[in-house]
This record gives C-alpha cells, structure tokens and sequence, in this order.
C-alpha cells in the first residue's frame, strides 16, 4: 500500500493536483465509480475512486458521501465539478481527499497511470530496473518510433540519461555507441548539443529540433522534447542520415505524446519503488520489520547501523526530516560515485542511517569508514558513527540506538570523531546511558553538588573543571594541573577552596564515582 501523497508527488501536477488533501490515506486500490449509488458495493476501504460519470455537483455530492462511508482513500473528479465551492466544502467536512486531473488527460490514461503506480507499490516491484515492465514499453515504443522516422532512436530523460534504445543502433556513430554503452550522453557529446542551443530549445520548446552534422563525424539529430502539461519529461533522439521530409517528422513528434505517458509512468513506478524501499529500510532499522535481508537487497551479515552527517554543528536545522533529507541525496551521489549502486540509506527520526555489512568491499563498514575519513580531510563536518554489529536484520535496531547516542557523543567531544564504531567507544557509550536514565536536574538535586555548580560563576567559574580534574587524576596532582593549564600550586589552592566548600569525604571511592557521574551527565545532557 502506497500513501497517497505519494500518487500526487510521483505523477506531479502535470496530471493531477489537489483540490482538499488534509490528510495522507494509504491508497489500496483503484476503481471507477458512477453516479448510480447501485456501486457503493464496488468501493472498498483504502480506494483511490475516479468519478469518471460524475459531471455535476448534486452527483458528486453523492459519490462523496458513499465514499466517506465505506472508507475510500480519495475521490479524483474532473474540473470545473472539482472545484466547485460545495464540493470542496463538503469534502473537508467529510475528511475525504478530493483530487482532480489536468483535462489534457484522459481517463483512460489516468485509470492506466494510476493503476500501474498502485500496482508497483503494493507488490514492491523493482520499478526502477530495466527488466520492470514499465521499461520494457519503452524499448517497445523506441522500436515504433525508429520504425516511423526509419532511424535509429534512444528514449532519454530530462538530465540526457537513456532510458531506451531501439533497433538498427548499429547504423550509429560513436557518439551514439559511447551514449547506449554509458547509459548517458557523454559530457564532450553534451557540450557540442549545449554550444549549438540544443538545451535551450529543448527547454523551451515543444517543436522537433533538427541539428545537422558535424565536421567529426557526429550524424545529423533529430530531437523531439517529450512534454505533459507543458512540463519536460524528457525528448527522443533520432540518428538521420539527413533531414527527413515535413510530414515523416510531424508523424515522428507524434509519438512524444505516447512516449510522454509512459515516461510518466517509469519516473512514478520508480519513485514508488524507491519509496517503498526507504519504508522497508526504516522499518529494519526501528525493528519493526520483516527478518529477511533479501527485502532490503542486502547481502549475508552481519549488519551495522551507522549514523551520517555532513554539517556544522550550528546547522539551524539539525535532527530534523529536512536536514536529512538533503544530506541524503548528498550521501547517496557520494556513495554512488565510489561503487555503491544501491546505497541502503534513508531519514529515521531526523537522523540520516546507513546500512552496510561488517564484511566486504563496496558497501560494508570498513569500505564506509575509510571514505568518511577521506571525505573529513576536505570536509571538516563530516561525521560517521557506527553502532555495533548484529547478526540479523531483526536486530538491527539495537545497532541503530547505538549508533544515533554515538552520533551525538561525536557531536558533543566525548568521542574523537569524525568516524566512530561502538566498539572503540563504549566506556562513553556507557556514561551516557546511565547519566541519561533520570532526567539531569533530579540527578543533580541529589547531595551539594548541584549547589556548587549553581554558584560557580560567582566564584570565578573553576570549581567544577577543578573537580573534574582532580577525579580523574586523584592521586596525581601534576597531571590534574596540566589538564587545567595552571601551575601544580595554583591546583592545590583551588582544591584546598574545593574541600571547603564541598562537604564531602573526596577521598572515599564511592563518593569520587557519584561525583563523576554526575559531572557527566551535566556535560552530556546540560
């Protein structure tokens, strides 16, 4: 099951906007509806229903209502009806998402769109391959345009990825080969298109584009952007051998508008696809999730956690959704770009995780560990925190805990960063923990401590680094006094100040351990 502000966001408002979504309904299916109220049997709970016979506002009150009360996900209506006040009005009332679809659309393509996108969401389908359906029509549809232009043809994307290619390609130049081979048009191929304002047209126009040759050898193009609602999708390239008649290039733009839907449809499917991976991530690292590494395209463990971040410690906007979702599309380009195809790396509670195997080249901890400390020599901020290992995926939410208390220990100078396993840091790790357990002003309250501290900068602001010191080094007077920069009889002074205004026995173990843990906890947690 898919939300539906997934639908919208994957689509885009090149074919359907919201008109009343205050909520976000998990979309279980898709069904037709009339306005004959004999169909209540056809909506079932978590149904995106399409009011296809609905075409005015005494109808499309009534499909709200049955909709309301058999628990559909949304109703989609066409405009005006839409739009109409009571419709709207009536809709928030009844807490039911009414969406509508651009009117350059039409209802069978919608049905199919939606259908496809629902379909890949709920059996979590790799959309995103090329063996997924939705890419094998597009090399179907390369096939039918090269047929129609009589050249070879590639299908690419808005940023000049090929999505597909057709037949004959053996007829192609090199630029061509190096484009199908790579599976991008390569940046020297690029900037010959960029010089001659190819981009520009593409991005501005919808009219085929013909682009003649080139003294290296580069056939002539013919190039048609691939647009719905005006939005680019992206364009299809076709090698002439020269510029075809009017009426073979009218027919070759003619398919755009086919090509445009199912664009739309692998760049949806996909979406989804990437969705619905980064729900299943986030499921494993809550524990919540299915025990089987095969659901997260993972290899044999065991599996780490680990914690990533990229920013200054006064970000404004650290630990929430946001922040990670930007350090996310930043993790994940580096992460490609040194081998990692599939990285498993998504936002769990503002946080950004990853998850990589304690073994292995690309993609495991000493592979991540070794490009966070690459990364720290030219980027300062740079943080990794790894929580422990654990042999099965239903136990990596302990990893994730121990990973995100890392992570901030980091952040706070108890562990030397930037990276960090658990196991290099427990005795913090610990500390934490157990200075955590109670909220810090109740642990303070308990014996003079918290008295002292209170009126420490009235003193000169030395009482509390002088103890800390000196519980670290109690029997070692010069090695306290060179962790406060001060001469060893300057220390001795400020502690015989220390005794007397701290009524306890400093020479009792016990004693010197209460004291410390609660120095810790005001660091770690004040």
């Amino acid at each position: 099951m898919i939300g539906l502000r997934w639908v919208l966001d994957a689509l885009g408002p090149g074919l359907l906007e919201p008109v009343e979504v205050g909520t976000d309904p998990g979309v279980r299916d898709v069904v037709v509806a009339d306005p004959d109220p004999s169909d209540v049997d056809r909506i079932h709970p978590g149904d995106l229903v399409l009011g296809v016979a609905v075409h005015d506002v005494p109808a499309a009150l009534a499909v709200l209502a049955r909709c309301a009360d058999r628990g559909a996900a949304a109703l989609l209506l066409r405009p005006p009806v839409a739009r109409e006040p009571e419709v709207r009005k009536r809709a928030r009332e009844l807490r039911l998402p009414l969406v509508t679809a651009r009117r350059q659309v039409s209802w069978a393509q919608v049905v199919w769109l939606l259908r496809s996108l629902v379909d890949t969401g709920t059996v979590g389908a790799p959309a995103g391959s090329v063996d997924s359906p939705a890419f094998q029509d597009l090399f179907t549809l390369a096939d039918a345009a090269a047929a129609v232009i009589d050249a070879p043809v590639t299908i690419e994307d808005e940023f000049s990825r090929v999505l597909a290619y057709s037949k004959r390609q053996e007829q192609a130049d090199a630029a061509r080969l190096s484009t199908i081979v790579g599976r991008r048009v390569p940046a020297d191929v690029l900037r010959q298109f960029r010089s001659r304002g190819v981009f520009r047209r593409l991005g501005s126009g919808s009219e085929p584009i013909f682009v003649p040759g080139q003294p290296d050898g580069t056939m002539p193009r013919l190039i048609v952007p691939v647009r719905l609602s005006g939005q680019l999708l992206g364009s299809i390239w076709a090698l002439v051998p020269e510029r075809p008649p009017e009426e073979r290039v009218q027919a070759f733009a003619d398919t755009a508008s086919v090509v445009a839907l199912h664009l739309l449809r692998v760049r949806a499917a996909a979406d989804v696809a990437r969705r619905v991976a980064a729900d299943r991530l986030r499921a494993a690292l809550s524990g919540t999730g299915a025990d089987d590494p095969a659901d997260l395209a993972l290899p044999p463990g065991p599996y780490r956690a680990v914690a990533l971040d990229l920013a200054a410690p006064d970000d404004p906007q650290p630990g929430t959704p946001r922040h990670a979702d930007r350090l996310q599309a930043l993790w994940e380009s580096i992460g490609r770009s040194r081998g990692w195809r599939r990285p498993a790396i998504t936002e769990y509670q503002g946080r950004l995780y990853a998850v990589v195997t304690e073994h292995g080249d690309t993609g495991s901890w000493p592979w991540l560990a070794k490009l966070g400390a690459e990364l720290a020599r030219t980027e300062p901020d740079v943080r990794v925190a790894a929580g422990g290992p654990v042999d099965r995926i239903g136990e990596l939410h302990r990893s994730t805990a121990q990973a995100a208390a890392l992570l901030r220990l980091i952040d706070r100078g108890f562990v030397t960063g930037p990276v960090a396993a658990h196991e290099d840091s427990w005795a913090a790790a610990v500390l934490d923990l157990v200075t955590g357990a109670v909220p810090l002003a109740d642990l303070l309250a308990i014996g003079p401590l918290g008295q002292l501290l209170a009126t420490d900068d009235s003193r000169g602001g030395w009482y509390g680094e002088t103890l800390r010191a000196y519980l670290a080094h109690p029997a070692d007077p010069a090695a306290a006094s060179r962790q406060l920069h001060v001469h060893p009889n300057t220390f001795r002074y400020r502690m015989r100040r220390l005794r007397a205004a701290l009524p306890v026995d400093l020479d009792a173990p016990d004693v010197r351990l209460a004291l410390q843990i609660q120095l810790y906890a005001g660091r770690l947690h004040g």
